[in-house]
C-alpha cells in the first residue's frame, strides 16, 4: 500500500504568500509564493534530508523564491525551519516579478491576475 500524508481539514500557517522569511539553520532568505498544507514533495527528496534534521511531514511546507550570497533558487521548506524576516528588506530573486507586483515595506503584493 502506498503511504501518503493526508491533509487535515484546517491548517494554520505561520506565513502567507508574499511574506519574507529566512531559514533557521541555513543562511538564506526567501519570499513565499505557494504553500502546501502538509508535505507534498517526493519521497526521494524527503529521504535525502539527514534524519537528525528531517522535519515532520504533517506541517505546512512553503515554496520560496530564495537567495543567498551566491545565488537565487527555488526552495521547499517546512514551517518549523522558517522565521519571519521582513526587516531585512526585499528579496532580489528574478522570479518575483512574475508573481508579485511590488514590495510594500512589509511583504510582497500578489499581482492582481494571480489573486483570481
Amino acid at each position: 500500500m502506498n503511504e501518503q500524508t493526508l491533509s487535515p481539514d484546517i491548517v494554520e500557517t505561520a506565513f502567507s504568500i508574499g511574506d519574507v522569511v529566512r531559514h533557521r539553520i541555513f543562511d538564506f532568505r526567501g519570499v513565499v509564493f505557494d504553500i502546501d498544507p502538509v508535505f507534498a514533495n517526493s519521497e526521494e527528496w524527503y529521504q535525502s534530508i539527514p534524519e537528525q534534521v528531517r522535519p515532520s511531514k504533517d506541517q505546512p511546507f512553503y515554496h520560496l523564491f530564495a537567495e543567498n550570497a551566491e545565488s537565487s533558487y527555488i526552495a521547499y521548506v517546512s514551517q518549523q525551519n522558517l522565521l519571519a524576516d521582513h526587516q531585512q528588506g526585499p528579496i532580489n530573486h528574478p522570479g518575483i516579478n512574475a508573481v508579485f507586483e511590488g514590495w510594500n515595506g512589509d511583504q510582497y503584493q500578489l499581482k492582481r491576475r494571480m489573486r483570481q
